[in-house]
Order: C-alpha cells, then structure tokens, then sequence
C-alpha cells in the first residue's frame, strides 16, 4: 500500500528530531559513516580520486538533509534568474525514478519512468537544455557538446559527488533545520552540519534566522489547475466557497504528496484557507496504481511533480484532479552574489 512508506518514512524522521535512545544506539555506526564520508572526500582534495573541471562554471544545488528540501522550484528559479543576468544555464540531473544509465537528453517527448518526474517538470517549467544520467561528469560533457552555448551548469542534486568539480555550492534546508545534527543512520545528514557551503537557502520562512550567505524561500500557490486542461484555473482561496454539484453542502477536497516533504504541500493549502483530507504518498510514487480509487472527494489537489506522472495515464484525467503550481520567491540579492562569485571564478 502506498500509505506504508510515508508511515515508515514519518517514523525515521521522528528518530531523527530528538537524540532519542534509538538515535544513540545508532550513534556508533553515525561516527563510522562520518568517517567515511570524510575519507573520501580527502581522497578527492588530495587528488587521490580523480575529479574533472568542465569548461564552464558549475552549480551544485543539494541537500545535506535527507529527502526534499525544495531544490526543484529553487533550480527552476534559479535557472530564470540567470537568464535574465544574461546566462544561457544547462541543468544536469541524476534522474531519481528513471532507467537511464547513458547520458540522456529531456525533451518534450521524454517519459517520467525514463528520465525521472523532477528533471522533466524542471524542462516543462524551463525548456532549458537538460540532461540526466548516473555520471555527473560525462552527462556535463553530453549536455556542453549538444549545447555549445551553455555557459553555465546546474546540477540538480550531486553535493556529494566530487567526481565533478564545483564553483559553486548551494545548501536547501527546510523547517527541519538539521534533525538531532547527527550523521545516518543515527540522524538524517549526509555530512555534518558544519559542511562549508556558498549560500545556504531555507525552505521555511517562519523559522528563518538572518546569516551571512543565508536567504529565506518562499513557495507561492495561488492557483489550481485542472489536469487535463492547465489552462482551466481556479484561485485556491475561492476553493472553499464552491459548492459540489453532486450533493449539498461543503465541496469535499482532498490532497495528495509525492514528495520528499508532503507536510510542505499540505501547510501551503491550509495557509490558503483549505479544508481537506491528506494523502501523503512515497517520494516519487510511479502512479502505476491508482490511490484515488476510494478517495470521497469532489477534489482532489496534487502537486505538479505528480502531475508530471499522473499526465501519462488516462486513467488519470479525471475531473477530480487539479494541479497546484507553485514558484520560488527569493531575495533579487542572491543572484547577485552568485553573478558576482561567476565573474570572479
């Protein structure tokens, strides 16, 4: 069933909070995975294991948290932002949920099963050139020698592969700041708290505490979108005013997750005023079966990187389904910095 991996999921994240006594259990085996992590990351420093520069800059945009922290909407921001500073940006990804193990175009023909649900949601935002594949290196130089006119790499994900040389390194966080700071599979970093970094982005404004090089993300909906004709809206404040068609009384709504965080989603339709029951799905979740067939709603609201999924089937295209976009809201200064750190490089 696919409520089972959110529950367990929900479960690890409760460890993960509090330096409980299964957190200090872990704790031993946290430290040999630290040392591991700082092992090879001091093999590539001294040059031990082989990384490559590319021709042009390189972007890094990851997590050190583990699961979603929001890098999609941030690279899809980030890549209209550098445009519009006069950059033609590629973005590279690893294709989570995809098949692909050569370096491989997204386009407009691409599938979700093939390339991954957030590299194409990140073309369908963008139609910037992208490529995905399992090396970071070799998918860069598929992606430079199709589009000789990129003049800067996004990776979308890849913090811990240093295989590819950055220039710059940008760290999302969320409201779940750092667990209990400890490493896995005691706590749910990657690498310790610490890690040195060029900005550090916060998923949560509420929770956002001013530093150097730290700006606050802000996802903004507004609207849903109607699967089967995206140009068929409805405000999502005037959701809750719409009476069914099918039976008097308040219109039934429910909402649907398959991201790393399905908390965030459910928070940016309670802030607009929505009532509804939740469906927090596996990141990722393929869709090949239907978790709506016993959903009682007149509504139900998914995310776009569902929707990305969702759009293949037919059996999806139901009246029921309503799509909720949502964009990234930074301060302007950031990309400034990070010009200003590009002409310098």
């Amino acid at each position: 069933m696919p409520q089972q991996r959110p529950a367990l999921e929900s479960t690890l994240m409760q460890i993960w909070q509090r330096r409980c006594l299964t957190a200090w259990i872990l704790w031993p085996l946290s430290l040999l995975f630290r040392l591991v992590v700082a092992l090879r990351k001091t093999l590539f420093t001294l040059g031990i294991l082989k990384s490559t520069r590319l021709s042009v800059p390189v972007i890094i945009v990851g997590n050190i948290f583990v699961g979603g922290t929001g890098k999609t909407p941030f690279v899809i921001w980030l890549v209209d932002a550098l445009r519009k500073a006069g950059f033609n940006p590629g973005v590279i990804s690893r294709g989570h949920g995809g098949n692909n193990t050569h370096p491989t175009p997204v386009n407009a023909e691409a599938k979700p099963e093939k390339v991954g649900d957030e590299p194409l949601l990140i073309y369908q935002r963008t139609k910037c050139p992208l490529y995905v594949g399992r090396n970071r290196v070799a998918t860069s130089q598929a992606l430079l020698a199709a589009h000789p006119d990129v003049d800067v790499i996004i990776s979308d994900d890849g913090l811990q592969h240093y295989a590819l040389r950055r220039d710059i390194e940008i760290i999302l966080c969320d409201n779940r700041g750092n667990g209990n700071g400890l490493m896995l599979p005691a706590g749910p970093l990657r690498e310790p708290a610490d890690r040195r970094r060029d900005f550090t982005i916060i998923n949560s404004p509420t929770t956002f505490h001013p530093a150097k090089n730290t700006y606050a993300m802000h996802l903004v909906g507004e609207r849903a979108e109607h699967i089967a004709d995206r140009s068929q809206s409805i405000a999502l404040n005037a959701l809750g005013s719409f009476a069914p068609e099918t039976s008097p009384g308040k219109l039934k709504i429910a909402a649907a997750a398959g991201i790393g965080n399905p908390q965030r989603f459910f928070s940016l339709l309670q802030s607009a005023g929505l009532q509804f029951s939740e469906i927090p799905l596996p990141d990722h979740f393929d869709y090949k079966t239907n978790p709506f067939l016993n959903i009682d709603a007149e509504i139900i609201l998914i995310t776009e990187k569902d929707a990305v999924k969702c759009s293949f089937f037919d059996s999806f295209q139901s009246r029921q389904l309503w799509v909720v976009p949502v964009d990234a809201q930074i301060d302007a200064a950031l990309i400034g910095q990070i010009v200003e750190q590009l002409h310098a490089d």
